[in-house]
């Protein structure tokens, strides 16, 4: 059974996030601390709130290093909400530098007439990359779960592994490149098809327990 660090920032409440990942198979840990990222089979990194803080909050637990290190190690990782857009350059929200993984920016959404800000509610995923383990067993347009005012923007639209559309913008809602997953939606709260997209994760990282070092 892989273990599965959920990493603990202050930024969330891991409850649902930890249960949807041991539904899937997987042995959860919610990790304050570097050596239990360092140890785990893979990393989820959730968030939920503002981009400063979130930054701040992960430097004061002496995270970033490790979150980057996990990323370099080719274990697979994966973020949510917040756990996405600090994987960037930095955002238009707030000050602080991002982690830089990702080269971009976080945007906020342009008003328009009728246009709701956050993007709140239920939408449907355009895949960009359709065939990346995240997906598998998915309806091509699934229906997933969004609360955000702020969008991901990266440089290279290679990056992207899926779009959503919220009134006449369309923008990133997930990122893929090699190990590393990012989604703006929540899966823990887009019903079964959000439970598959964790279900997914945990089956990549068990297939990919035999070639990490233990």
């Amino acid at each position: 059974m892989p273990v599965i660090a959920v990493v603990d920032y202050d930024m969330g409440n891991l409850h649902s996030v930890c249960k949807g990942l041991e539904n899937a198979g997987a042995t959860a840990q919610i990790a304050e601390d570097a050596d239990t990222i360092a140890r785990a089979d893979a990393v989820l990194l959730p968030g939920v709130g503002a981009f400063d803080p979130a930054i701040q909050h992960l430097r004061s637990r002496d995270l970033v290093g490790v979150v980057k290190e996990a990323i370099a190690s080719g274990k697979p990782f994966l973020g949510v909400c917040l756990g996405l857009q600090i994987l960037f350059d930095g955002s238009e929200e707030g000050k602080e530098p991002g982690l830089g993984i990702i080269p971009g920016t976080v945007r906020r959404f342009r008003s328009e007439p009728g246009l709701t800000v956050p993007h709140m509610g239920w939408n449907q995923l355009d895949f960009t990359q359709p065939e990346i383990p995240l997906w598998q067993n998915l309806p091509a347009h699934p229906w997933v779960y969004f609360v955000h005012s702020y969008y991901v923007d990266p440089i290279d639209p290679e990056v992207r592994a899926a779009t959503v559309t919220h009134g006449s913008q369309t923008v990133t809602a997930a990122i893929a490149r090699d190990n590393l997953m990012a989604v703006q939606f929540h899966p823990e709260k887009s019903s079964d098809l959000g439970l598959q997209i964790l279900s997914n994760f945990v089956t990549l990282v068990e297939r990919q327990q035999p070639a990490l070092s233990r």
